[in-house]
């Protein structure tokens, strides 16, 4: 089953262009999307997603302003279901539906939204997007789609797949786009100065040679408000939060930025030069006293850009 779809998360890293439902992954980190097994990626993209739950749930409280006791929520790309669950506490009178193509995180998802006292309004579907969509019984008054649109080929026929699954009236909110993600600074007293801005070179490269490949992929020009206007939309509206953790970080911060520095080195060191190599070594090296495993200057900073829209009654 192809995993193409997930959302934020599924690739683990808070890069710009990315997320599985939960947390954010960068392009090019898992981007081989068929060698992933998601059941063991899903502790990592659930810590991830917690991490950056403040985030969500300025987002969530920005989406609630507008969509005031929605029926039914639906989390196209769920991963693990951090969202999911965050969905529940907001709107404690929706129903949620949970959609992945990953069975494994699907269960993760359930487990949480029972541990908060959910469950009973809670339900998930399996498949890819956005085909999987059709199954739905019902209208979604909010779909959400974190991360997930831009791991299709014509991201503009998985929006309007989208908006035909919304009632009228009913709000599309994707999130997609916002800043590459900041760990360290910019000058961290050994390797060249700069070492985050050239990862991020790669991953947008690595970003694009993804999206060609996709099964029918569409080149479009990522302007999201036109996308989703395109697809049939009006009052669309834009807004970025910000996940801000100065050091010194919290103990699963740090655990994030090295694991996160881990995968980046697993799957991308391959087209960095020599010197960033190695400073990438000594990054992840929990044995290197300059490691950010022990290093006082490690943050987290990110941005993640929200666009809605609403479906005319």
């Amino acid at each position: 089953m192809a995993h193409h779809h997930h959302a934020p998360g599924h690739d683990g890293h808070g890069h710009g262009h990315e997320g599985h439902g939960d947390g954010g992954h960068g392009p090019g980190h898992g981007h081989d999307h068929e060698q992933i097994d998601w059941a063991e990626m899903a502790p990592l993209l659930e810590a991830q997603a917690e991490l950056f739950t403040p985030l969500y749930e300025h987002a969530l409280a920005w989406l609630a302003k507008e969509v005031t006791e929605p029926g039914l929520i639906v989390d196209a790309g769920s991963g693990p279901g951090v969202i999911s669950g965050l969905f529940a506490e907001t709107f404690p009178g929706a129903r949620i539906v949970a959609v992945d193509g990953s069975e494994a995180l699907l269960e993760r998802a359930r487990a949480r939204a029972a541990r908060l006292g959910a469950a009973d309004r809670f339900d998930t579907l399996t498949g890819d997007l956005p085909g999987v969509l059709a199954e739905l019984d019902y209208p979604a008054d909010l779909l959400w789609a974190s991360r997930s649109i831009h791991h299709l080929g014509d991201q503009g026929a998985a929006l309007a797949a989208c908006v035909e699954r919304l009632a009228p009236g009913g709000t599309l909110a994707v999130m997609e786009g916002g800043l590459p993600a900041r760990f360290l600074p910019r000058d961290i007293g050994f390797g060249r100065p700069g070492l985050q801005a050239r990862i991020d070179a790669v991953e947008e490269d690595r970003f694009a040679r993804m999206r060609e490949e996709l099964p029918g992929s569409v080149a479009q020009a990522e302007n999201w408000p036109a996308l989703l206007t395109a697809a049939g939309l009006h009052h669309t509206r834009s807004r970025t939060f910000l996940l801000d953790l100065p050091s010194p970080v919290p103990d699963r911060a740090r655990a994030y930025v090295a694991e996160s520095l881990t995968r980046t080195r697993d799957m991308l060191g391959a087209y960095l030069d020599p010197d960033d190599r190695a400073t990438l070594d000594r990054l992840v090296d929990p044995g290197d006293p300059e490691s950010v495993h022990h290093r006082p200057d490690v943050f987290v900073l990110a941005a993640h850009t929200v666009h809605s829209g609403v479906r005319p009654v």
